[in-house]
């Protein structure tokens, strides 16, 4: 989850080169680069409407972890949904039709089965909703149909499937606190490598995906999530302290592969944001970028690798 004043290609260990001003899908040009440069480099986001909305979404979220629990799971449907429909709709302005009448099914009923059902319920919702995708491409017409159907599956194990893990930790034991604790890694892991990357960002991590990311800020980013991650465990979950170590490190890990593989998918389809339906933001998958990832990689620590532990 991308701190809020931060670029949308992803922040850990940001370097201070300018990045293409386009807006909505409109394609990346060399040209378009070249025109809006010094605009691009003084306009940023709009910081009070990025502030509010990070705060609305802040709230829907800790209701539902702490209070509400369908709330919460309805919550990662809805991020499912409108995720499912933001890359479909990146994905058909490169020319690749994705079925979103069945990702938005799998949107909804992947989440629900994970809290209802468990691990065994969601990878059966997994496969029904994968053949739905199939069978309702091959309904609607030959035309490109196999490109359509990889497309449609690529998004289904992206985001619904993806985020429908916090579901599955936040059914464990202390799981409110435990999906907490990852939410605040995560932002450790943009706010600490967006500082540290900042002011001693020399050495991109990966020039040609996202130039902003330097190894400077990823060792800031794990720094930081580290302390966060052994303050979280000592005070939040009860447990060791260095439970936090193993947390931290591979919830960063998560997180920078997030952001890099969303960066990789934006420069291919020439765009600049996901959408554009949160206010000083982007899409909502330019804010769940790091969390797709980082989300299963907790899920398999607390449960298949310290599972005496936590």
């Amino acid at each position: 989850m991308s701190n809020p004043t931060e670029p949308s290609e992803g922040t850990s260990g940001a370097l201070p080169e300018p990045s293409p001003e386009t807006g909505g899908l409109e394609p990346v040009t060399r040209r378009s680069v070249s025109a809006k440069r010094a605009k691009g480099s003084k306009a940023g986001r709009d910081l009070p409407a990025a502030i509010a909305v990070g705060l609305i979404l802040l709230a829907l979220v800790l209701t539902g972890l702490f209070w509400l629990p369908v709330a919460f799971v309805a919550t990662v449907a809805a991020f499912a949904g409108i995720g499912c429909w933001e890359v479909s709709r990146a994905l058909d302005h490169a020319g690749v039709h994705t079925p979103l009448v069945p990702l938005a099914v799998a949107s909804l009923s992947l989440p629900f089965a994970a809290y209802y059902g468990g691990l065994e319920a969601l990878s059966l919702a997994f496969a029904a909703s994968a053949l739905l995708v199939f069978l309702w491409r091959i309904i609607e017409g030959p035309a490109k149909s196999v490109a359509s159907i990889m497309a449609g599956i690529l998004v289904l194990v992206w985001v619904p499937l993806l985020l429908s893990f916090a579901v599955l930790v936040f059914n464990e034991d202390k799981g409110y606190l435990k999906v907490t604790t990852v939410l605040l890694l995560v932002v450790s892991n943009d706010t600490f490598g967006y500082l540290v990357g900042v002011i001693f960002g020399k050495h991109p991590m990966a020039p040609k995906i996202s130039p902003k990311k330097s190894w400077e800020g990823f060792a800031g980013s794990v720094g930081g999530a580290t302390i966060v991650g052994i303050l979280a465990s000592v005070f939040l979950l009860d447990l060791p302290w260095w439970v936090g170590i193993p947390l931290a490190v591979a919830t960063v890990a998560a997180s920078t592969a997030g952001d890099l593989s969303e960066s990789m998918v934006k420069r291919e389809l020439g765009i600049k944001d996901m959408s554009n339906i949160l206010p000083g933001h982007g899409g909502v998958m330019d804010r769940l970028d790091s969390v797709v990832f980082a989300i299963p990689v907790a899920y398999v620590l607390t449960i298949f690798l310290m599972p005496g532990v936590l």
